[in-house]
């Protein structure tokens, strides 16, 4: 399941999670995280009970793009237990997003 954080969940979706979160920050409007989005949605399906996936819209939730720094995207950044952990910029392979994965599961 992907999911979609906001403003309005990401303190319980994310921050309070019990589970690793995957969270790919984007904007409608940027080819390269078109290119992510169906990488992100085929782990989401994969990591489904083990990793929450999901995306963050920047252009609707600007305010979580700047509390967690977000100058490029696409950006997915890696929360365990409230922090984040890990932080991949830019388009790449599903393998690539895995092996970050793999480091907190």
């Amino acid at each position: 399941m992907e999911y979609k954080f906001t403003s309005e969940n990401f303190e319980k979706e994310v921050l309070e999670s019990e589970i690793p979160v995957l969270v790919d920050f984007y904007a409608d409007w940027c080819g390269p995280c078109k290119m992510m989005a169906p990488i992100i949605a085929q782990l989401a399906e994969k990591y489904d009970g083990k990793v929450k996936i999901g995306k963050c819209n920047i252009d609707e939730d600007d305010g979580l793009a700047r509390m967690y720094r977000v100058m490029n995207i696409p950006n997915m950044k890696i929360f365990v237990k409230g922090e984040p952990v890990g932080n991949i910029v830019g388009a790449v392979q599903a393998e690539e997003l895995e092996a970050e994965l793999a480091k907190v599961l």
